[in-house]
């Protein structure tokens, strides 16, 4: 009786903060709300929980960081430095912070030791950009996300093909996840810049409009998807921070727990 009790209440710390049906209420709650009323609203009223915006300080993050810093300046972000990244990025990272008045920003880097181990040479991008993403970028984001309810995204729907359809509010991993630009257009993104005179990404005007790890990054041409300029020449559109979760059946007894 006791192990059962013990296995019950196993289950029930384990379930997630947040479900599909929480999405789905707060999709259905902010339809037609602009986004700064939105994030208002959601701060003021404590909806998100423990929750910090996931940054890449590239060329349209300020929109999302400038809204945010006006919503609550006090809500943590969260910047992966992946020890790949173009110091321009990192500047612009600082400019940003300090500019916009974030009061809680936070720099993550992915383990010494897992790099000495699995990079050591620092050249694993040229033959595995997937495994160094994991190391780099994938593992250090989930130990930042350690604790949250919920976390904040810049995705937005024009970006490519793989990001089409993305809703205000989804699930990930029993987090609740906001895209509060993901129905915005480029032509809004530039509005917004030219309206609030946003500070530009340096690299931006050289014609690198999707900014990751700069072995990783080209410049992109006329016409070419926005991200088209990373990770050219491989069959790799997402580093792994927003690969969608694989649907398991939890009716299929091959997932069914084994105690």
């Amino acid at each position: 009786m006791a192990e059962a009790i013990a296995r019950k209440r196993d289950v029930i710390d384990a379930r997630p903060a947040f479900t599909q049906a929480d999405a789905d209420a707060l999709n259905a709650r902010f339809v037609g709300v602009e986004t700064l009323p939105m994030l208002r609203t959601l701060f003021a009223e404590g909806m998100l929980g423990n929750v910090a915006t996931v940054s890449s300080f590239g060329t349209e993050s300020a929109v999302l960081l400038h809204l945010i810093a006006q919503a609550d300046p006090s809500v943590p972000v969260i910047f992966v430095d992946t020890l790949k990244m173009f110091p321009e990025t990192l500047d612009y990272r600082d400019t940003l912070v300090s500019e916009f008045g974030i009061e809680n920003s936070f720099t993550v880097t992915p383990q010494h030791d897992v790099i000495a181990k699995k990079d050591e040479t620092g050249l694993r991008w040229s033959y595995d950009p997937d495994g160094c993403c994991e190391i780099r970028k994938v593992e250090p984001m989930a130990r930042a996300k350690e604790g949250l309810d919920s976390w904040i995204s810049g995705r937005k729907a024009f970006q490519s093909v793989t990001r089409q359809n993305i809703p205000r509010f989804e699930i990930e991993n029993g987090r609740l996840k906001l895209n509060p630009l993901g129905d915005w257009t480029k032509a809004d993104l530039e509005a917004y810049f030219a309206e609030h005179d946003l500070p530009r990404h340096p690299l931006e005007a050289q014609g690198y409009l999707s900014i990751g790890c700069e072995p990783c990054t080209s410049k992109v041409q006329e016409g070419e998807d926005p991200r088209a300029g990373r990770w050219r020449g491989w069959d790799k559109v997402e580093c792994g921070i927003h690969t969608p979760i694989p649907t398991v059946d939890p009716e299929d007894p091959a997932n069914q727990p084994v105690f």
